[in-house]
């Protein structure tokens, strides 16, 4: 079980390599959403505010109306967000689970090739 610590270590690190990753950002800029990530094991609750593509914000707690929710326990979110391991096979299996519009399930996919394309 991984703590809010780490978890939001785990994301800060997320959003410096996307922040990054210029073909992202171009690809993304017109995107900009708030995602809730809810750990089912421990409750706690984190938020991400991404703007044109670049993740402006990630912080604790729920902040906001969500464009997009995702849930899966707190060791697969410290996992996928330090790159240990590719989210669509947990997807695919439902251990992690996501509220979205279509639309943005396919921009999810789409990250998830750029950012974890050899996981």
């Amino acid at each position: 079980m991984a703590t809010q610590e780490e978890i939001l270590e785990a994301l800060e690190d997320y959003k410096l390599q996307c922040n990054s990753n210029q073909r992202l950002r171009r690809m993304q800029k017109d995107w900009s959403r708030v995602i809730h990530f809810i750990c089912n094991d421990t409750e706690d609750t984190f938020t991400m505010e991404v703007i044109k593509g670049e993740i402006t914000e990630v912080r604790a707690g729920l902040h906001g109306p969500a464009d997009i929710v995702v849930t899966a326990d707190s060791e697969t979110f410290c996992d996928m967000f330090w790159g240990d391991l590719n989210p669509t096979q947990k997807y695919l299996r439902g251990e992690i689970q996501v509220k979205a519009s279509q639309e943005d399930i396919m921009r999810l996919d789409a990250i998830t090739m750029i950012i974890w394309p050899d996981v």
